[in-house]
């Protein structure tokens, strides 16, 4: 079955800021979630909040690697307080646009239907702000967003996100070496294998399970009955990700020549994809049975996946 490449709207908050950051000699934005390790691995966190990503991974966890694979680095700035974290944003913005991240995206009121906390992380990039608001790209499909001071920075605050350090930003960005698409996607194989294997992982959450056994759990919780929330978060998120990582991964497999590799990630991709109508529709079954087939592509991408 050949593997067909996605170009479409998509979760994809921190490879688009991170791509606007890059400017002109930014490569795709699959090539740069390819970048993250994403792709590599599922985990239900603390055995009940499912994520197609790999065991343990945040976003935080991998983007010095994503950096150093693209050729590029940053300075990295954590504030101390919301004051303190307003100069260091105002003083970076001379040299510039600011890559923020993580925020509590519950906060971002110019998002129709945010209404406060949701537990839900996402990156932004700051072009202006002045002493009321901030002027934002946020690569959700506003560009151009402004939010007060106030908002901003109880979203910048990450006080409900399960990961995340309080007033992060990132500046400076500049490029030590000039790679090609084929060479970035070599370069980040040995952190995906990585993620993929578990390896280096030091913090585990109590509960938390990885892979085929998250794959078969899940599928157990979605046949014991399916709680809303569960059931938003991944029809509207996980599901969604999920299946464009997965996707882009084989893609950008297929461009190095890995044709075993990048035929599991394309079948990962169907199976997580077509998890989409049977959620929606509440054939929670057939879920279930989606869910059970992919467990085993895990140990398989494994075995097939060079370092």
């Amino acid at each position: 079955m050949k593997h067909f490449s996605y170009t479409g709207s998509g979760p994809y908050c921190y490879s688009n800021a991170f791509a606007m950051m890059l400017g002109e000699t930014s490569p795709s934005t699959n090539v740069i979630e390819f970048a993250t390790s994403s792709a590599f691995g599922m985990h239900l966190l603390r055995g009940t909040l499912p994520f197609f990503d790999p065991f343990c991974w945040t976003p935080e966890a991998s983007f010095d690697d994503t950096l150093a694979a693209l050729g590029w680095t940053s300075d990295l700035v954590h504030g101390d307080d919301p004051q303190s974290a307003l100069a260091t944003l105002k003083a970076a913005l001379v040299d510039g646009p600011v890559w923020i991240g993580p925020v509590e995206m519950g906060h971002l009121r110019h998002q129709p239907g945010r209404m406060g906390p949701i537990g839900a992380d996402h990156y932004v990039v700051v072009i202006e702000m002045d002493e009321t608001s901030v002027l934002m790209h946020d690569p959700e499909g506003f560009p151009y967003a402004r939010l007060p001071v106030d908002l901003f920075l109880k979203a910048w605050q990450t006080e409900t996100l399960d990961y995340g350090t309080p007033f992060t930003l990132r500046s400076g960005f500049r490029r030590i070496a000039v790679r090609s698409n084929t060479e970035i996607i070599r370069a980040a194989l040995p952190a995906a294998r990585r993620w993929l294997a578990g390896a280096g992982v030091s913090e585990v959450p109590p509960g938390t399970i990885g892979n085929g056994e998250a794959a078969e759990a899940l599928a157990a919780m979605i046949e014991r009955g399916v709680e809303e929330g569960l059931r938003d978060h991944l029809i509207h998120f996980a599901v969604r990700v999920g299946a464009r990582r997965a996707a882009d991964a084989a893609t950008c497999l297929t461009q190095i020549g890995e044709v075993q590799a990048a035929a599991i990630l394309d079948r990962q991709a169907r199976l997580i994809g077509s998890l989409q109508y049977p959620l929606v529709t509440r054939d929670d079954a057939t879920a279930a049975a989606q869910l059970r087939a992919l467990a085993p592509t895990y140990e398989a991408l494994l075995a097939t996946l060079p370092a």
